[in-house]
C-alpha cells in the first residue's frame, strides 16, 4: 500500500502520521479487522516506529482502532451501535437542511445543485468507488450551502468525516447505484419545487436504506461486532 503523507504540513510528525493513517481508514484503504504493524507502517510511511505508535493512539481515541492485547493494533471493525448514532445525527441535520434550502435556495444554487446531481450520476456510470463517495459528498455539501446557515454547514462539515467509513461501505454494493441516482433526483426535484415534505420524506429513505445495507454488508463480510 502507498500510504501518503504531507511532510510540508506545520504539524508534529505523530499528527502527520495520524492525518495519513487516518485518510486510509476512511476510505476504506485498511479494512476493518485489519491488522495494523507499526514496523510495515513505518517503512510505508518513511518515519520511525515512534510516531507511528503515537498516531495509534490518537486513533484508538477516535475510535479507528482498537488494541487487541498480543496482537497489537488492528482497525476497528463498524459496530451498528456507532452506525446507528451517526447516522440518527446525520438524519436529523439533512432533514433540516432540506427542509431550509426548499425554503431559501437561490438561482445560483439551483444551478450548482443540477449540476451536483449530474455529476454524481456521471459517477455512478464510472463504477469508481471514490468517485462516487466524492460527487455523494458534494451533492449533500451543496444542500447544506443552499441552506444559508454557516452553522448548520460547519456541523456538517465535522460530521462528514465520522460517516464517510459508512459512505465507503454503502457504495461498494453495486445493486444499489440507480437507487441511489433516483434519490439524488428526487431530492434535486423537490428542493428545485420547494416540496419541504418530499425533501425531508427522501431523505429519511435515503439514510435508513443506507443504514440497512452497511449492516447486511458488514455482516456478511464479518466486518461488524
Amino acid at each position: 500500500m502507498d500510504l501518503k503523507v504531507n511532510m510540508d504540513e506545520y504539524l508534529p510528525l505523530r499528527e502527520v502520521v495520524f492525518n495519513a493513517l487516518r485518510t486510509a481508514i476512511i476510505h476504506g484503504e485498511f479494512k476493518p479487522g485489519e491488522r495494523l504493524m507499526e514496523m510495515h507502517l513505518a517503512k510505508s510511511l518513511g518515519v520511525s516506529r515512534t510516531p507511528v505508535r503515537e498516531a495509534m493512539r490518537m486513533l484508538e481515541l477516535e475510535g479507528l482502532v482498537v488494541m487487541i492485547p498480543k496482537k497489537g493494533a488492528e482497525v476497528a471493525r463498524i459496530t451498528e451501535k456507532n452506525l446507528k448514532d451517526a447516522l440518527e445525527i446525520r438524519m436529523a441535520l439533512e432533514e433540516l437542511a432540506a427542509e431550509l434550502a426548499c425554503r431559501r435556495i437561490d438561482d445560483a444554487g439551483r444551478e450548482q445543485l443540477k449540476t451536483a446531481c449530474e455529476a454524481f450520476r456521471k459517477a455512478v456510470e464510472t463504477r469508481d468507488l471514490s468517485a462516487i463517495v466524492d460527487a455523494d459528498v458534494a451533492f449533500h455539501n451543496v444542500v447544506y450551502e443552499a441552506t444559508d446557515n454557516d452553522r448548520l454547514v460547519s456541523i456538517s462539515q465535522t460530521l462528514r468525516e465520522q460517516v464517510y467509513r459508512y459512505r465507503v461501505e454503502y457504495v461498494k454494493d453495486l445493486n444499489h447505484h440507480s437507487k441511489l441516482v433516483a434519490e439524488h433526483e428526487a431530492l434535486t426535484e423537490a428542493i428545485l419545487q420547494g416540496d419541504e415534505d418530499r425533501a425531508k420524506e427522501v431523505t429519511r429513505k435515503h439514510i435508513y436504506d443506507q443504514e440497512k445495507i452497511v449492516i447486511a454488508n458488514a455482516v456478511k463480510t464479518h466486518y461488524m461486532q
